[in-house]
């Protein structure tokens, strides 16, 4: 069984996947519980499933530094270009990955190897898989046939409505997997703040690119469903530039709750705010300070950590 990794590699968190709810995690959480892991996180999602709420949340929580372990990459990834997702994802974070049983350590020079060659391997599966989807439609086309839907060459208006309904409830199945990932910090912070605060906020906790526009839409529609709440649509009303930075530097909070004055400081040196005297270098003591502001007025609420 591979050994621990020493202190110095920072928090050792688990990942542990099962198929089914018949499954337990019991012998992948063992194996990691020996190989160091402080904190495992455990989910029962099919291999080729999209909806991994607890990857999801456990990729947006993630600190520099830590490592994500897991037993195998088949209990991570459904595939090698999402694996290879999954770890960007990580790296962009300051953080590491570790397979247990395969050769992958992305914190030693030899794991980074076995990454790049997985790399090259998901690069030649999509040329591949490209190259074999052209002779398909060369072989078809010889014998007469035409790729795609006949109804849609067509222009038939029920086949185009009944493409944008399946598009639609697909759309709108994405969206709610994902709810809590965003919805929280946007119920914190709207309408009390602008959609562009909002936006930053979540591209930088969560790695996520959203738009202006696309929040927009996604809250729209999930209004219009009766999901949420109408008043999330109000506009922003002006506020002076010390509240804004309050709240926006409360959102930060609330959306990482484990976040430190210095890690939100960087956040905000990385969105290029200012600070309330007009500097482009954050001090935590002036986090904290609005941070303070924040508690006062009830803007934390009771999961957004202490202030420290």
């Amino acid at each position: 069984m591979p050994p621990p990794l020493p202190a110095s590699a920072g928090r050792l968190i688990g990942y542990a996947r099962v198929s089914t709810e018949d499954q337990g995690t019991d012998p992948q959480s063992d194996e990691l519980h020996v190989a160091g892991c402080v904190a495992i996180h455990e989910e029962h999602a099919s291999g080729a499933d999209r909806d991994r709420p607890v990857l999801a949340r456990l990729l947006r929580e993630i600190r520099r530094g830590d490592t994500l372990v897991v037993v195998r990459l088949d209990r991570l990834a459904r595939s090698v270009s999402h694996l290879l997702a999954v770890i960007e994802r990580l790296e962009a974070q300051g953080a590491h990955f570790r397979s247990l049983r395969d050769p992958i350590d992305t914190s030693t020079p030899q794991g980074m190897f076995s990454l790049q060659v997985l790399g090259a391997v998901a690069q030649l599966e999509r040329a591949l898989i490209a190259e074999r989807t052209k002779a398909g439609l060369k072989a078809a086309q010889a014998r007469g046939r035409i790729g795609g839907n006949p109804g849609l060459r067509a222009r038939d208006p029920e086949a185009i409505r009944k493409l944008r309904r399946s598009r639609d409830a697909t759309y709108l199945n994405t969206v709610l997997a994902e709810l809590d990932t965003w919805l929280p910090t946007v119920r914190r912070m709207r309408p009390g703040q602008p959609w562009g605060d909002v936006v930053r906020v979540l591209n930088r906790g969560q790695g996520q690119v959203w738009t202006v526009e696309r929040m927009r839409r996604t809250v729209r529609r999930l209004v219009s469903e009766g999901l949420i709440e109408g008043h999330i649509l109000e506009r922003a009303r002006p506020q002076p530039a010390d509240n804004r930075l309050m709240r926006l530097v409360a959102g930060i909070k609330a959306a990482a709750p484990d976040r430190t004055l210095q890690e939100i400081a960087a956040q905000l040196e990385g969105m290029r705010e200012r600070t309330p005297r007009g500097g482009t270098r954050w001090h935590p003591s002036s986090v904290r300070n609005l941070l303070l502001r924040a508690e006062r007025l009830g803007l934390l609420g009771t999961s957004s950590g202490r202030i420290v």
